[in-house]
C-alpha cells in the first residue's frame, strides 16, 4: 500500500482547494477523482462561465448561503472570498465583477479555473489519480485504508469532498454520505435546493422571457434577483434561490416592479391615461408580458375603471404563481442536507468520533445559492480542511 499524509476523494472545488491547502502546508497528498478530468460540475457552473465566489461582504456571504451559513464563521475568519480573489489573481488568473457581485475570470471559461487549481495542486507536490474510483474505505491501527480497484493507499487524514447527490451525471452520486455513514457519522436527508420551479401558470404565453431584478416571494422569503419564464415553470437566479423554502402547494408572488409601490402605477397610468394599455406597460416590462397582463382590459388607460387601474397595479406588484413542485435532485443545483454538523468541528471540518476525518463542501449539510455563493463555501471548506494539521 502506498502511504500518503494525506488523501483527498473528489476532484471538484473542494476537493482541488483542499489538495492545494494540504500541499502548501507540507503535507503529501493524493488526490483521487473517478471522473477521466477535475472539476466536471465546475465546468458547467456559470453557463460554463464559471461564477467563482462573489465579492460582498460577511454578512452579504452568510445571507448567501441559506443552509447553515453560521457555521461557516469559523472558516471564513481562516479563508473567505475575498482570500479566493487574491488565490486566483496571485496565479495568474485575471477576475472581473459582473452584477449581484459575481466574480468571473475575464476569459469567461471555467477552464481557465480548473487549469489554474489543477497547475497549483502540481506546484504544491500534489499527486493527482483521475480515473478512479473508490470501492471502500476503512481505518486501521490509526491510518485509513483507501482501495480502488487496482490500488491501495493508507494515510493519516483524509478528506471527503464528493458533493452532494444534484446532477449524478457529473459524477455527484453521495458516496461520501456513505462513507459518513460508514463511521457512524449522520446524515441529514437529503433533497433538492436552487432548483427550477414547477407551476401551473400559463407557460406558453411568457416561455422564454427573462426579467431583471423582478421580486418573488412566498411567506417571509423574499428573492429579488433576475427571472426566467420556461415551458415547465420558473428558473433563473430568484427561482432558484426561493426553492430552498418551498416544497410544492405554495403560492408564490411575482412583483414585476420592486422599485415602484402601486400608488407610483396608479401615478404612471394616470400619466401616460391617452396610451393604450399595452403601450404604456411596455415602457415597463416586456412586450409579451405586457400583452399576456392586459388580455381581458380595454385599449386605453383612460377607459379603465378605477378597480382596473388598482387590478392591474396588483398584477404588477403581486401576481399570484401556484407552485406544484420542484425539479428532481438530479436536476436541480445543489443538495440540500448531508454530513450532520454537529458532528463536525467548525474549526478544522475534522469529524468529531474519527479523528483524522475530514470533510468540505457540499456533502457536508451546507447549501448555498448560486450566484458564487456555493462555490466560495466549497473552496473555503477545502481549504481550511486542508489546511488542519496531521
Amino acid at each position: 500500500m502506498t502511504h500518503f499524509d494525506t488523501i483527498v476523494i473528489g476532484g471538484g472545488p473542494a476537493g482541488m482547494m483542499a489538495s492545494i491547502s494540504a500541499g502548501y502546508y507540507g503535507q503529501k497528498v493524493l488526490l483521487i477523482e473517478k471522473n477521466r478530468k477535475l472539476g466536471k460540475k465546475l465546468s458547467g457552473t456559470g453557463g460554463g462561465r464559471c461564477n467563482v465566489t462573489n465579492n460582498g461582504t460577511l454578512d452579504d456571504l452568510l445571507a448567501g448561503i441559506p443552509g447553515n451559513g453560521r457555521f461557516l464563521y469559523s472558516v471564513f475568519s481562516q479563508f473567505d472570498n475575498h482570500d479566493i480573489i487574491h488565490f486566483f489573481e496571485e496565479n495568474g488568473v485575471a477576475l472581473k465583477v459582473e452584477d449581484h457581485g459575481r466574480v468571473f475570470p475575464v476569459t469567461d471559461k471555467s477552464q481557465t479555473i480548473i487549469r489554474a487549481l489543477a497547475a497549483k495542486i502540481q506546484e504544491t507536490g500534489g499527486t493527482v489519480l483521475t480515473n478512479t474510483e473508490v470501492i471502500s474505505v476503512k481505518k486501521k491501527d490509526g491510518l485509513f485504508q483507501i482501495k480502488s480497484k487496482d490500488a491501495a493507499f493508507t494515510c493519516q487524514k483524509l478528506i471527503v469532498t464528493t458533493g452532494g447527490k444534484s446532477y449524478p451525471s457529473t459524477g455527484s452520486t453521495g458516496f461520501g454520505h456513505e462513507i459518513a455513514r460508514h463511521f457512524k457519522l449522520e446524515v441529514t436527508p437529503l433533497e433538492a435546493a436552487e432548483s427550477p420551479l414547477l407551476t401551473n401558470f400559463p407557460h406558453k404565453a411568457l416561455q422564454g422571457i427573462s426579467l431583471d431584478d423582478i421580486t418573488l416571494s412566498c411567506g417571509k422569503h423574499h428573492m429579488t434577483h433576475d427571472l426566467l419564464f420556461t415551458h415547465f415553470g420558473l428558473s433563473g437566479p430568484a427561482a432558484l434561490r426561493l426553492s430552498s423554502f418551498v416544497s410544492g402547494g405554495e403560492t408564490a408572488n411575482l412583483d414585476f416592479l420592486p422599485q415602484m409601490t402601486s400608488a407610483d402605477l396608479l401615478s404612471y397610468f394616470q400619466e401616460n391615461r391617452e396610451k393604450s394599455c399595452k403601450n404604456a406597460l411596455k415602457g415597463l416590462i416586456p412586450e409579451r408580458v405586457a400583452d399576456f397582463l392586459t388580455a381581458d382590459l380595454p385599449d386605453k388607460i383612460k377607459h379603465l375603471s378605477p378597480s382596473q387601474r388598482q387590478e392591474l397595479a396588483d398584477k404588477l406588484k403581486k401576481l399570484p404563481i401556484k407552485i406544484t413542485g420542484k425539479m428532481s435532485l438530479a436536476k436541480s443545483f445543489v443538495t440540500k442536507g448531508g454530513v450532520e454538523l454537529k458532528e463536525i468541528d467548525p474549526k478544522t471540518l475534522e469529524s468529531k468520533k474519527v479523528p483524522g476525518l475530514h470533510f468540505a463542501g457540499e456533502v457536508l449539510d451546507i447549501n448555498a445559492h448560486t450566484g458564487g455563493f456555493n462555490i466560495t463555501a466549497a473552496l473555503c471548506t477545502g481549504w481550511v480542511a486542508g489546511s488542519s494539521s496531521l
